[in-house]
């Protein structure tokens, strides 16, 4: 299974808006909004909130580049069937993608350097294991993105750091709850993931990718999915917020049935808009409950 071939050349610009993965942007923005809203609306710290959506934003998208560098350098993304690719395609040289891989991280590191000096300067620790985890998930000798160890590097980083970072920075507290708004965050960002990595199960096999889902084989890796779906309603309920869990649970029903169906490669291209969108409203149905009752 090769790439398929472009049927329409983006142009200079919308090369790079693809190659960004703009479907990807959710797991940044919700888990932050989710993160601030723990506490009441007058008391938020506005400044800090943005800086936070910032770093985020800036990490993910230089993540994003990163990986379609170190993918396409070493031939991976020959055997995909999923987004555009600059690397890859050929488009634009190697070296351009990753200085902007490295440019995005260093937007990412100034702003954290900002938040860090109006809070604390262990984020400054946090946000540098971040970039080097971003760098690390596909770059690099051994990159752990190829050994399974993706789901870890999300839950982490687009969960737990994104909502209790955020919820931290407020008012240098870290309420109890957001723990478990975190672990549903993480989740979220996770079905995401996984979303990818159903769709590239033959290609990652061929390219010598071990992702859990390459590794279990497409029917199996389905209850990765649901295990995140699973995740997310947890993190939710113990959290107190059951109607949000069960919201959750009745809009991810379409895409179980997409993972648990015959579909594959191509076929599991809409999965991705999907659960993006689900991320989305389960996101935003959480921080207006929030909003309506502080």
């Amino acid at each position: 299974m090769t790439q398929a071939p472009l049927t329409r050349v983006p142009g200079p610009l919308r090369r790079w808006v693809l190659a960004a993965r703009p479907r990807t942007l959710p797991t940044v923005i919700v888990p932050v909004a989710v993160g601030a809203s723990l506490v009441r609306p007058a008391s938020i710290e506005w400044l800090n909130t943005v800086l936070c959506v910032a770093v985020g934003l800036a990490l993910q998208i230089g993540t994003n580049f990163a990986n379609d560098y170190s993918d396409g350098v070493r031939g991976t993304d020959q055997q995909r069937v999923g987004p555009f690719r600059l690397t890859a395609s050929a488009l634009v040289q190697a070296s351009s993608v990753r200085l902007a891989a490295w440019s995005f991280f260093a937007v990412a590191a100034v702003a954290g350097l900002v938040l860090a000096s109006r809070t604390s300067w262990w984020l400054v620790a946090i946000g540098l294991s971040a970039i080097l985890a971003g760098w690390f998930y596909t770059g690099g000798p051994r990159p752990y993105g190829y050994y399974g160890f993706g789901e870890l590097f999300v839950i982490i980083y687009f969960g737990f750091v994104a909502t209790v970072g955020t919820s931290y920075v407020q008012h240098r507290s870290i309420p109890s709850s957001s723990w478990w708004f975190g672990l549903a965050m993480g989740s979220l960002a996770c079905s995401l993931l996984e979303a990818n990595n159903l769709r590239d199960v033959d290609g990652d096999q061929l390219a010598g990718k071990k992702t859990l889902a390459a590794r279990l084989g497409r029917v199996r890796a389905s209850w990765l999915y649901a295990a995140c779906v699973a995740g997310v309603a947890l993190g939710f309920m113990v959290g107190g917020e059951i109607v949000i869990g069960a919201l959750a649970i009745a809009l991810f029903i379409p895409e179980l049935r997409s993972a648990f169906s015959s579909k594959s490669g191509r076929e599991l291209l809409p999965l991705l808009k999907a659960t993006s969108m689900t991320q989305l409203l389960v996101g935003g149905a959480l921080v207006v409950t929030f909003f309506g009752t502080r």
